[in-house]
């Protein structure tokens, strides 16, 4: 089953229970774990194999229903940090608004994906669809593969792929795909180890990022809906690129790593 479930107004969650209530429904896989205590939730992985899928993540939806409470205007306040800078997490992790089109593995046929969200991805991961930023980092990103313009160029890929492998057609060509999967990034001035209050105000034609109250993107579109909300930290990686390069797999964490939240709030605006 899925669509959209009825939208509540308001979620606030300081973390200061003993358990994860409502709405939350809690994912862990492999080594991954969820610790709840001292006010703070962490989504943590231990040490981790690359032949083994490892998760843990939190979201406001049952993952087998996803049944979606959020449409435009929304605001979501999200105070968190990481157990290391950016440049030594593995995987990917972040928080955010997203249509979940792939996963948990074998429950259901994928979809095409939407997203609005704080996200991060370590090497090899490389998602480079946003003309003049990096495929990998920690990003304030935006897509929507169900809009129609998507869709109207879908036929013509094969033939896209080959011509963007020419860096002066790739850098001529490449924006009008990229306004058509809705994809608009900005890398992050702030590293994730440090706490920050990050905020993501998605409108009905465009979605606002800001950390600490400073606003660091703005991106010109608006993903439809309904999304859900997902925080997550695991060991996967992607490789999707305007030139036709797609891979998918795991990565190795040698030691344990977390993505810490104290705070989220949710609300329709």
């Amino acid at each position: 089953m899925t669509g959209h479930a009825p939208s509540p107004r308001r979620i606030a969650d300081t973390f200061a229970a003993e358990s994860l209530g409502a709405p939350w429904h809690p994912w862990q896989i492999g080594t991954g774990a969820l610790d709840l205590g001292e006010g703070t939730l962490r989504c943590r992985l231990d040490a981790a194999s690359e032949r083994q899928y490892s998760d843990a993540q939190i979201t406001d939806y049952a993952p087998r229903e996803r049944r979606f409470a959020w449409r435009a205007p929304v605001r979501l306040t999200v105070t968190a940090w990481a157990s290391h800078r950016v440049r030594d997490l593995r995987g990917t992790a972040g928080f955010g608004f997203w249509n979940e089109p792939f996963v948990p593995v074998g429950m259901r046929l994928p979809r095409l994906p939407r997203a609005a969200w704080f996200f991060f991805g370590a090497p090899p991961h490389d998602m480079a669809l946003a003309q003049g930023v990096p495929g990998w980092g920690w990003k304030a990103a935006t897509l929507d593969a169900a809009r129609w313009s998507f869709l109207a160029l879908a036929p013509l890929a094969p033939v896209g792929f080959a011509l963007m492998r020419l860096p002066a057609l790739y850098r001529r060509l490449w924006p009008v795909g990229q306004r058509a999967i809705g994809v608009s990034e900005a890398v992050l001035p702030a590293d994730l180890a440090d706490r920050h209050t990050y905020t993501l105000e998605w409108l009905p034609d465009s979605v606002r990022f800001a950390v600490d109250g400073q606003r660091v993107h703005t991106a010109p579109t608006s993903p439809g809906g309904p999304m859900g909300f997902i925080a997550w930290m695991d060991n996967q990686y992607a490789v999707v690129t305007p030139q036709g390069r797609f891979r998918f797999g795991l990565v190795a964490t040698d030691a344990p790593q977390w993505l810490a939240l104290d705070q989220i709030t949710i609300e329709s605006l």
